[in-house]
C-alpha cells in the first residue's frame, strides 16, 4: 500500500511513470504525504533505500532530438512563443525527475531530514511549474509532447550519478541558476505580447527557483563543512569535471546572491571576463 511505501521507494515511483500530467500528480501527492508526516507529532516517513532507473519514464512524445537538431524559432512570433512555452515545461518535467531523483540515488548518505523537505518541496513546486506551462500551451493551441524537445536535459543527471556534491554542484548551483538569468527576457516577451496568464506562470516560476537555486547552495556547503574544505573551490573543480562548457553571461547578480551564490563562485567559470566597473 501507498501509506507503506518510504521516501525513497515514492520517488522511485515518481521516476518511473512516463506521462507528464501524471507524473507531477503522483510527484504532489507524495509531497503532501512526506509533509503531513513531518507535521507536529507526527511520525515521518522513513527515508528507506531505492535502485532507481538511469533514466526515467519519458511519453512517446515529444520527440527528443540533438540540441543542436531542435529547431529554432524567433520568440516574438506566435509559434516562436508556443515554442519557448514547451521548452520551459520540458525544461520543468525535468527538474521534476531531477529533484525525486536526487532524493531515491542518494539515500544512502546521511544526510538530515530538513534536506528531504528542501528537495521534497522542490520537486512539488516543479510539477506545478510543468502544469503551468501546459496550461500555457493548451491556452494557446497547443500541449505538451507537439514540438520536439532537447534529449540533452538529463545528461547532468547521468554524469554526477555518483557524486551528490557534482549534482548540486552542476544542477541547481548552475543550471537552476541560468533560470534566474534568463527567466526576466522570457517574461519580457510574454508581457510585450500581451499573454498575461504565461507571465503570471512565469512570475511563479522565477519566485520559486530563486528557493531550489538556494537549496543547492545549501546543502553543498553543508557537506563542505562536513568535509572541512572549500566550497568556492571544490564547487570550481566539480563543475569543470561534470558541466560541458562554460558558463554564459550575463548573469543575474541579484537573484544569485539571493540564493547564496557570490559571483566568485561562478564569474572564474565564465566564457568572457567581467566588465570593468
Amino acid at each position: 500500500m501507498t501509506e507503506t511505501l518510504t521516501l525513497a521507494q515514492r520517488a522511485d515511483q515518481v521516476l518511473r511513470t512516463a506521462d507528464g500530467r501524471e507524473k507531477t500528480a503522483l510527484s504532489h501527492r507524495h509531497a503532501t504525504a512526506w509533509f503531513s508526516s513531518r507535521a507536529d507529532g507526527a511520525e515521518p516517513i522513513t527515508i528507506g533505500t531505492a535502485t532507481p532507473p538511469l533514466h526515467p519514464a519519458r511519453p512517446d512524445r515529444p520527440e527528443l532530438l540533438s540540441p543542436r537538431d531542435v529547431p529554432k524559432r524567433k520568440p516574438g512570433s506566435p509559434t516562436g512563443r508556443i515554442a519557448l512555452l514547451h521548452a520551459v515545461a520540458h525544461i520543468e518535467l525535468n527538474a521534476v525527475d531531477l529533484h525525486w531523483d536526487l532524493i531515491a540515488r542518494f539515500c544512502h548518505v546521511p544526510m538530515p531530514l530538513g534536506f528531504y523537505d528542501d528537495w521534497v518541496k522542490a520537486a512539488d513546486e516543479e510539477s506545478k511549474h510543468f502544469n503551468l506551462m501546459c496550461d500555457c500551451l493548451e491556452a494557446l493551441g497547443s500541449h505538451y509532447g507537439a514540438l520536439p524537445a532537447h534529449a540533452g536535459m538529463w545528461r547532468a543527471a547521468e554524469d554526477t550519478a555518483g557524486d551528490l556534491m557534482g549534482r548540486l554542484a552542476v544542477v541547481p548551483m548552475v543550471l537552476e541558476a541560468r533560470g534566474l538569468d534568463v527567466t526576466p527576457g522570457m517574461i519580457t516577451i510574454f508581457r510585450n505580447a500581451k499573454i498575461d496568464h504565461a507571465v503570471a506562470a512565469l512570475e511563479t516560476i522565477y519566485a520559486e527557483e530563486v528557493g531550489h537555486v538556494a537549496y543547492g547552495s545549501k546543502w553543498f556547503h553543508f557537506l563542505c563543512g562536513r568535509e572541512n574544505s572549500d566550497p568556492k573551490e571544490v564547487f570550481h573543480t566539480l563543475v569543470r569535471k561534470y558541466f560541458h562548457g562554460a558558463l554564459k553571461p550575463p548573469f543575474n547578480e541579484e537573484k544569485r546572491a539571493e540564493a547564496g551564490l557570490p559571483p566568485d563562485f561562478y564569474w572564474p567559470l565564465a566564457d568572457e571576463i567581467p566588465p570593468r566597473a
